[in-house]
């Protein structure tokens, strides 16, 4: 089955500035009909809504500037295919439709704040018959493993951009991409850093194109910037209650004494409801044994357990279902501010999305793939979500399966999209740019192995505690 887009063409003026009363004549020296202005949004509720209003401001931005209204595309909007969140199927589409016309494709997230009239002299330097790959340049301090250890020996040598900041290439470079996109495929099945992977692809082993640093995008809110940032973890009202929130804590015996206690002493105080699963019951933590021996890898059987026992009864009722590892790290405070922004009316899956079989070739082949949220950074779903999973058949081929691909390939079959926050961590802080860190409040990160868990709760994790409480 082919492709369908959705595109809506926009409407393209080369005509002058707006004759709106009070609105001011200024030359700008990259027409704003020249910029194609993509939105990385989500389908959930909330997302759609935030992108929504982002492509409001940007129009009423451009509408004090000229008569040509901004192209704003949102994302998960230009097809029917929910992978286009991993950017390069979505390549040859945005180049088909808009090449011949526009000369810069600019990708924002729903929070990135544009200075669209510094953004557009911004552009103006870079001349657009070159291939340009511009953003705010990030790089590893350390051989990442969720880089899978690319350029060791000089971490710091590769750059890809921060999302938050904005990032563009230029018509001649998504030209290339497209073409290479639909002849070749890729050579990775899994999606797991989108912006590093990204910039490996259009690096493409040094014959491609390297990211420009642009001083100007940015994520904080200094004087003479065209982009700014403020945060991942949005206000939207009061956090919920504690007694909202359950949480499933998987472990194993030989873990008990180890990594139990790392919980106990650092994140469990802030839960209300928590119960431990591992293969034996042992009541001086407690845990529960739910019938299911452990594995050495996957954990489906037990996950699915878990998610029966949330719908049981056995528990208390709650809205939203929290299933970690013993070696997680999580802010719980934190979680619920961010659940507030979620309706638990809906079937939610939420955390850091990977995905597996996304590329272009996967698709056009008949190959669908599907997005997961990691299990190691924490898994939350709305009762909604668990009670559609259970009711629709979904199920392991095996105990050790990876509970959280086949989670993810549940949820996909349901028609539930996988939504992502960049504050869940699969990995430790030392496995991401410092720089990217400093701009979030982090929620969860993953793995004890070479690292202070403690340590790492107090510095990314741990909240000061309320006024009142000093």
């Amino acid at each position: 089955m082919g492709r369908v887009f959705y595109f809506s063409e926009g409407h393209i003026s080369n005509t002058g500035c707006s004759q709106v009363p009070g609105h001011s004549c200024q030359h700008i020296p990259t027409g704003l009909d020249r910029v194609v202005f993509v939105i990385q949004s989500q389908r959930n509720t909330f997302h759609a809504r935030r992108a929504e209003q982002a492509r409001a401001e940007l129009q009423r931005q451009a509408a004090h500037l000229t008569q040509t209204p901004a192209i704003v595309l949102l994302l998960h909007q230009l097809s029917d295919y929910d992978g286009d969140w991993s950017i390069l199927p979505a390549l040859p589409g945005l180049s088909a439709s808009y090449s011949q016309s526009a000369s810069w494709f600019l990708f924002l997230e729903e929070a990135t704040e544009v200075r669209l009239s510094t953004l557009l002299h911004v552009l103006s330097r870079y001349p657009v018959q070159e291939e340009w790959f511009l953003g705010k340049r990030l790089h590893d301090d350390e051989a990442s493993i969720i880089h899978h250890y690319a350029f060791s020996e000089d971490p710091a040598s590769f750059g890809y951009p921060d999302p938050a900041a904005g990032w563009a290439i230029s018509t001649p470079l998504i030209r290339r991409l497209a073409e290479r996109i639909e002849d070749e495929p890729l050579k990775s099945d899994f999606t797991i850093d989108l912006k590093h992977e990204l910039a490996l692809f259009i690096w493409d082993e040094g014959q491609g194109t390297s990211l420009t640093a642009v001083p100007e995008l940015c994520t904080d809110h200094t004087s003479g910037c065209a982009t700014a940032f403020t945060s991942y973890l949005p206000v939207c009202g009061q956090p919920i209650g504690q007694g909202d929130l359950f949480v499933a804590v998987k472990t194993c015996q030989k873990f008990h004494s180890v990594r139990v206690p790392i919980v106990k002493a650092t994140w469990a105080k802030d839960a209300a409801l928590l119960e431990f699963y591992s293969d034996v019951t042992d009541p001086s933590i407690p845990t529960i044994h739910l019938g299911v021996p452990n594995t050495e890898r996957g954990h489906c059987g037990k996950t699915f357990a878990i998610l029966k026992r949330f719908l049981s009864g056995a528990v208390p009722k709650a809205d939203w279902l929290l299933i970690v590892d013993d070696d997680t790290l999580i802010s719980l405070p934190r979680l619920r501010r961010l659940l507030r922004c979620y309706d638990a009316g809906e079937a939610v899956s939420l955390g850091e999305r990977y995905g597996y079989s996304l590329g272009h070739h996967g698709y056009s082949l008949g190959h669908h793939g599907y997005s997961y949220p990691t299990g190691g950074g924490g898994m939350v779903l709305s009762r909604v979500a668990v009670s559609r999973l259970l009711s629709g058949g979904c199920g392991c081929h095996g105990d050790e399966a990876p509970d959280d691909m086949v989670l993810g390939m549940c949820l996909s079959s349901l028609g539930i999209t996988t939504t992502h926050s960049p504050l869940f961590h699969q990995a430790r802080p030392d496995d991401y740019a410092r720089e990217l860190l400093s701009h979030q409040q982090s929620i969860s990160f993953h793995k004890h192995w070479n690292s202070d868990p403690l340590g790492v709760y107090a510095r990314w994790l741990q909240d000061p505690p309320p006024r009142d409480e000093l």
